[in-house]
């Protein structure tokens, strides 16, 4: 487990993931409908591609390569991500177990833990599942990337967002995660600061422009974060090679937004 977290953060740099999860949810979207062929646009650069186990086989020439990202897989399935059904309920259930997850090439686990859902019960069941698939994740090697996603997030406030993400980022590290994925909010160092393993800020919604994107990510590179996972802003761009290797100079090596979007030649 220790070998594939160092490699996660190769060489103690910081991480970036790519988000390709999201057909788990909304079906097929503009830039993943062929997700083979958006896993091949992926730039070797990155530390990590997130998809379901199941694609992995799909996707098998994304990491067959000496150098290859690592294979990170999200293990449960919550209604928190149904924006298309109204879902709000945040009722979460195991997918994948890491067993199967390992067979189809995993490296990497990502459980995801919703709370604060209005029901105590389904808390409590949420918890018990990210528990259960963590501890088995585990004993089988796999480092545990817990994701923090509060249940309607478009609807609160920064104030009640950071609320959240401050609270949850830290129980589920005591809840035995090894790394974050959480929301970027306006007092981020407070979260990075009291959470005792790495945060990984997302890119969340699609950001206007690619300059955006990448200054979303230095801001949260400033903050302390530990890397980041972009899905959309990474993928739903022209050149998502180019852009994903811009990525990489602001979140690993600092260099500003303006100067890798130059050198890599962005145009929306």
């Amino acid at each position: 487990m220790n070998i594939k977290y160092d490699r996660l953060f190769n060489r103690n740099e910081r991480a970036v993931i790519i988000a390709m999860d999201h057909c788990e949810f909304d079906g097929p979207i503009p830039g993943m409908l062929d997700l083979a062929k958006t896993a091949a646009k992926v730039d070797s650069c990155v530390d990590g591609i997130l998809m379901s186990p199941a694609m992995l086989p799909h996707c098998r020439h994304a990491f067959n390569y000496k150098g290859a990202p690592m294979a990170v897989v999200r293990l449960n399935w919550s209604t928190v991500y149904c924006y298309q059904w109204q879902y709000k309920d945040a009722v979460t259930v195991q997918a994948f177990s890491p067993a199967e997850a390992l067979r189809l090439g995993a490296d990497v686990a990502l459980i995801s833990l919703t709370l604060e859902t209005g029901s105590e019960a389904n808390d409590a069941h949420n918890v018990e599942v990210f528990r259960s698939i963590c501890s088995e994740a585990k004993q089988l090697g796999m480092p545990v990337i817990g994701e923090y996603y509060p249940a309607d997030p478009d609807n609160l406030s920064p104030e009640e967002l950071h609320r959240k993400v401050h609270a949850c980022a830290r129980i589920i590290a005591e809840l035995g995660a090894d790394l974050i994925k959480t929301f970027f909010t306006h007092k981020f160092k407070e979260i990075t600061r009291s959470c005792p393993v790495p945060v990984l800020g997302l890119g969340a919604a699609k950001c206007p422009t690619q300059l955006a994107a990448l200054q979303l990510a230095a801001a949260e590179v400033a903050d302390g974060a530990g890397g980041v996972v972009f899905g959309r802003n990474a993928i739903q761009v022209p050149d998502p090679a180019a852009f994903q290797r811009a990525l990489c100079d602001v979140v690993k090596r600092g260099v500003k937004p303006e100067t890798a979007a130059k050198k890599h030649r962005l145009k929306d």
